[in-house]
């Protein structure tokens, strides 16, 4: 599988896993888990066409880690970034110290008046490293980085978890916390 094929397939399970299981009809239970076996086939049933082991290569080659299969391999979620209602069941966990948002300039004026908002999705995405930011904001454009001032957010009383992926989740971030 070519990584133009291996781009394509982790989009539409991005889509599937993230925001419309619908689109094939697979359902997801409330930790964000589906079977394996079914998604591969209801793939498959769409046009979609996935074997076990693209899968698999998908899934373990993804530069973000974006999915992860349960531990006897049945069950498929995406590792965070859901606007669908499930639990990732993950426990608050404290923060380093400061985290990074990547954006574009377009942005600035908003989050200055409102903060960083989740927008549709069940959580604000944090970064641990400027680079991964870098990333993440130079997909809209020319990235702006910010920090965020994460420990005493959550000396404040704000909760963080960390998902399996390594990306670090929250429900907002007030504009005071930023530093632009």
């Amino acid at each position: 599988m070519n990584e133009k094929q291996k781009k394509s397939i982790s989009k539409f399970l991005s889509l599937i896993l993230r925001h419309q299981p619908e689109v094939i009809g697979v359902t997801l239970d409330e930790n964000g888990w589906t079977d394996v076996d079914e998604l591969i086939a209801k793939m498959n049933a769409s046009g979609h066409r996935l074997s076990f082991d693209e899968l698999e290569e998908v899934v373990d080659t993804d530069d973000k880690q974006r999915y992860a299969f349960s531990p006897d391999g049945n069950k498929i979620r995406a590792s965070q970034g859901h606007s669908v209602d499930i639990s990732l069941g993950l426990d608050p966990t404290a923060p380093p110290e400061y985290l990074y948002h990547g954006t574009v300039s377009k942005f600035l004026d908003s989050i200055r008046k409102e903060g960083l908002q989740r927008m549709s999705r069940q959580h604000l995405h944090l970064s641990r490293d400027k680079d991964t930011a870098v990333t993440v904001g130079s997909r809209r454009g020319n990235p702006v980085i910010l920090n965020i001032s994460s420990g005493q957010m959550h000396r404040d009383g704000f909760l963080f978890y960390i998902s399996d992926n390594g990306v670090w989740l929250t429900d907002h971030v007030p504009a005071k916390y930023i530093n632009f």
